[in-house]
């Protein structure tokens, strides 16, 4: 018999478990791709700004995986036909904002947390004799700490609050002293658990890194990230519904019932498995009657709010010769990185061409910083970014701000276990994926949606 599946969210993670059910499942099988919003993309969202697309949500994918290989992400780009629309950024240097100067990132660190502590003159101030032998691992097997905790324990204060967290903070905009250390930096997680110093974690997890020479480590879409997703959804041959909220999902006797659009006006649809992926209290609140206790566990995850400012400076307007910089929190400032796109990414770039900045703004627990208009908002910004850059910004010809409201996770010590007891409270045929569950990223999103495929192929085979 024809089956039916309903993938509820147009996010990456989505539309990647979309092309691995179009791969696995018979051809007859009906793919269903249910997105509130009136766009596919999620947080991959391409804009244009004098003339250049410009990333309003993700800028790049990792190119590698840890196990040497390619990521995921890029193991779909090529499935979809864009690997040789892959683009590479510039050997461009990166620095951090730190008391009104510009110092270089201190190489050989993981996310932030240096492995030699020769390495930081200029940054911080280690406390390296904290960090000693006391005769067992960091961790007890499976054990999850704040990255902060373990590290200011270790290195001290400094470390944390100049380096880690200006790391962490460009990617989660959320705290060391709040996050996961085996959601953020599982690879360390794993070392701590044999190790008995941070440095002989650190350098133990960065062994275990099967970096490949000469490979690069971030690569981005030409074209824009818009384009990743036009390609996944076409791949996947599913239908796509836009603009129609599923608001219930209840369990029948053979798979689920979906109650969909206006309460006053709504529609139904009865569906063989369903991937859930959409962020944690959406899915909390689909899961409350098919799932209760995983419903529970999902809806615990807090998220961050920023917002992202673009500006195009006039051609020729001079720049620290920088990829960006990131500015740990203590400094005070509204923007919290920054992205020198058109020296990065070479493709974006001509000769007579503007100059593209992007800044992140907001950190989590900033919320109430980012309640400015748009125009408001950019004017903070612009003037922060002069000030950090050590120089005036001229006024550009053109700029956009994209906020995006509750956008990033902020996964608290003990929210793997949390996730996994989740999924192991779910009924059989429906499965989790995306950023609320597995980590933020393109590839860790990716691979989190053909994860919920393979399950959702393997309930299907058993039926």
């Amino acid at each position: 018999m024809r089956k039916r599946i309903a993938i509820i969210g147009g996010g990456i993670a989505g539309l990647a478990a979309a092309v691995r059910l179009r791969d696995r499942v018979p051809a007859d099988t009906e793919i269903i791709v249910y997105e509130q919003s009136g766009a596919l993309g999620g947080k991959l969202r391409t804009g244009e700004l004098a003339g250049v697309p410009v990333e309003q949500g993700a800028e790049s994918l990792l190119f590698g995986a840890p196990d040497g290989g390619e990521s995921a992400a890029v193991s779909l780009a090529r499935r979809l036909g864009l690997g040789g629309a892959l683009v590479h950024p510039a050997p461009q240097p990166a620095a951090l904002a730190i008391g009104g100067r510009l110092t270089p990132i201190p190489a050989g660190t993981l996310v932030g947390v240096p492995g030699d502590l020769s390495t930081l003159d200029g940054v911080a101030l280690p406390e390296s004799d904290a960090d000693r032998d006391e005769g067992r691992p960091l961790l007890a097997p499976g054990q999850d700490v704040a990255v902060g905790a373990l590290v200011r324990d270790r290195y001290g204060a400094q470390v944390v609050d100049r380096l880690v967290d200006p790391m962490l903070g460009g990617v989660y905009a959320g705290r060391a002293d709040q996050l996961s250390l085996r959601v953020t930096m599982p690879q360390l997680a794993r070392a701590a658990e044999t190790e008995h110093t941070l440095r002989g974690a650190v350098r133990a997890a960065q062994a275990l890194s099967k970096r490949v020479p000469g490979r690069p480590v971030f690569a981005a879409v030409d074209g824009g990230m818009s384009r990743f997703v036009a390609a996944a959804a076409s791949a996947s041959g599913a239908r796509i519904s836009l603009g129609l909220p599923v608001r219930e999902l209840t369990r029948t006797r053979h798979g689920f019932h979906l109650t969909l659009g206006p309460a006053p006006a709504p529609q139904t649809d009865d569906v063989d498995a369903v991937v859930l992926a959409v962020p944690a209290k959406p899915a909390a609140r689909l899961l409350a009657d098919a799932a209760p206790v995983a419903a529970q566990a999902v809806g615990a995850l807090e998220y961050a709010s920023v917002a992202l400012a673009a500006m195009a400076l006039p051609a020729g307007t001079r720049l620290p010769e920088l990829s960006g910089f990131l500015v740990p929190p203590g400094e005070g400032t509204l923007v919290k990185a920054a992205t020198f796109l058109t020296r990065k990414w070479p493709h974006l770039a001509a000769p007579d061409g503007p100059v593209i900045v992007r800044a992140s703004l907001g950190r989590a627990g900033e919320e109430e910083r980012l309640q400015l208009s748009d125009r408001t908002l950019f004017a903070q910004a612009h003037a922060e970014l002069g000030a950090l850059a050590g120089q005036a910004l001229p006024e550009p010809d053109g700029f956009w701000i994209q906020r995006w409201g509750g956008g990033l996770p902020q996964y608290a010590p003990g929210h793997a276990d949390r996730v996994a007891s989740a999924r192991e409270s779910l009924p059989p045929g429906l499965a989790l994926a995306g950023a609320a569950f597995d980590g933020v990223g393109i590839p860790v999103c990716v691979a989190s949606g053909e994860r919920a495929a393979d399950h959702v192929c393997k309930y299907l085979e058993e039926l």
